[in-house]
């Protein structure tokens, strides 16, 4: 856990938001958010904007109300993860194995090979698959990822080889990105989301970032982030 000396509403607002959709499968409203921060509607609907604004989470566009709160989406998603009776839509298949880190137990990913036909499950446990024969398609330097999150997201998805992603990328007109062993997609995702529903969780910085990467041994040019005075 990071040091910190006061913990920001907007931490305890993306805390009380991730918590309630480990707990439930739903974001908090806005008054139960208020409720539970002990705070006025307005000063929620603030620091949401204020976490949209810095990309700790996607509000939908014409309300404030939250839409991607990585590594959930609130809208229906070609990943869904679930825990008997409980389930959760991730954006991507590095969401879903970051849901499968925050939960800690047994998950299983349900996805398709390429967002295609071939339907797929994927046995995991605290972000650890279960079968390492699969690749993952990483569509783009993540430094690009902002720059449209939805369509980066629907990108980064699960093959049976690199070479099929290949194919598929040619097949729709995609640049092709990295192609991970499905282990690593993993060890990144259990470093990058292990402490989204902390208390006084904040985004990483750069460097926090870059270092990240390292220790999942993802190093090169695609990997590199840009330096600035910001949070990633």
């Amino acid at each position: 856990m990071k040091a910190t000396t006061e913990v920001s509403l907007e931490s305890l607002v993306h805390h009380f938001i991730v918590a309630g959709l480990l707990e439930t499968g739903r974001a908090p409203s806005l008054p139960q958010l208020a409720t539970r921060a002990g705070k006025s509607p307005a000063e929620i609907e603030t620091a949401l904007r204020s976490l949209d604004a810095t990309h700790g989470l996607v509000l939908h566009p014409h309300r404030c109300e939250p839409w991607v709160v990585h590594p959930f989406s609130t809208s229906p998603t070609h990943t869904w993860v679930s825990s008997g009776k409980r389930g959760w839509w991730a954006p991507c298949l590095w969401c879903g194995l970051g849901i499968s880190a925050l939960h800690g137990g047994a998950v299983t990913i349900h996805t398709r090979i390429g967002a295609e036909a071939e339907p797929i499950e994927i046995s995991a446990r605290g972000g650890v698959p279960a079968d390492a024969s699969l690749w993952v398609h990483f569509p783009e330097p993540p430094r690009f990822a902002w720059n449209n999150v939805h369509h980066f997201c629907a990108r980064l998805v699960a093959f049976r080889a690199p070479g099929d992603a290949a194919k598929w990328a040619d097949r729709h007109g995609f640049t092709l990105g990295e192609v991970l062993p499905i282990a690593q997609l993993g060890d990144l995702a259990r470093r990058w989301y292990g402490r989204h529903a902390d208390h006084d969780w904040s985004k990483w910085t750069v460097a926090e970032a870059r270092q990240i990467f390292a220790d999942a041994g993802l190093t090169g040019r695609f990997w590199e982030l840009p330096d600035a005075d910001r949070k990633f």
